[in-house]
């Protein structure tokens, strides 16, 4: 099942099936989760003329390979801005929750632009695309990343952090525009910052992501986006993080930051 018979799927039933290709260890990769979410949600608001400003997504429990329950609540409804709460439920138990504002795009006038400019990164056909590693996630086959900077996960770097390209696989994927549900899945897809640092492979996943939208999507599924990610603290077990995302023509498109469990 594609990402679009997907979305279809929860148009139409409040229970949804999970694609194969998606599994992180044993669960459900949460940026494919929080696709879930957020296309629910912008489902529910079904105003073309509000985009995403911000969301936050609680991993509460690990997602199944089964079918999953979607419930959406509209908290408020104004003339700007609406605020939405979704949930994903399997087993009886609330498993995910994403709480989002959409808003139109007003004239104004305060103008600020201080977001970090897009890293220099050598051309994509200077680089090699990552190889899966056996023991990867299944779920990074569904992208094709070029570390830019910074180390691999799990090869006892002294350092944490990377960067690089990154684009939807075109042999999985069939090439259309980027849409936000898309954007959760993509961007997530990253692992933490503090991965390289890892001796051996061990569990780390995120705990709580926030998300917040800059410049609205131009780009289509095939097209290579901009990463980076810093860690601003890790200790006892978790890490706080924060990473940006630019499209090809270096407009920087969403900041994210994270807390993520660590294992190692």
């Amino acid at each position: 099942m594609s990402l679009t018979q997907m979305y279809a799927q929860i148009d139409q039933s409040e229970w949804v099936d999970i694609p194969e290709g998606w599994l992180q260890g044993r669960t459900i990769y949460g940026g494919l989760v929080a696709s879930i979410l957020m296309h629910k949600a912008i489902a529910t608001i079904a105003d073309e003329s509000k985009g995403l400003l911000s969301a936050s997504v609680t991993f509460v429990g690990p997602v199944q390979l089964a079918k999953v329950k979607l419930s959406a609540e509209i908290l408020r409804q104004g003339k700007s801005v609406t605020t939405i709460e979704v949930r994903l439920w399997q087993d009886d138990a609330v498993q995910t929750i994403l709480l989002a504002s959409f808003g139109v795009l007003r004239d104004s006038s305060i103008v600020v632009h201080h977001e970090e400019p897009a890293p220099e990164y050598p051309a994509v056909e200077q680089l090699q695309i990552a190889q899966h590693h056996p023991l990867a996630p299944e779920c990074f086959k569904q992208m094709q990343m070029i570390w830019a900077e910074g180390q691999y996960p799990c090869t006892a770097s002294p350092k944490p952090d990377f960067g690089g390209w990154f684009r939807f696989d075109p042999a999985l994927h069939e090439n259309r525009a980027l849409q936000t549900a898309d954007l959760m899945a993509a961007f997530d897809m990253w692992p933490p910052g503090v991965l390289p640092m890892f001796k051996t492979m061990a569990p780390a996943s995120s705990l709580t992501w926030q998300l917040t939208c800059v410049h609205p999507l131009q780009s289509n599924l095939h097209d290579w986006l901009k990463y980076k990610v810093f860690t601003d603290y890790a200790a006892h077990g978790y890490a706080t993080e924060q990473a940006q995302l630019w499209d090809s023509a270096g407009r920087l498109i969403a900041i994210s930051r994270q807390v993520v469990t660590v294992f190692a």
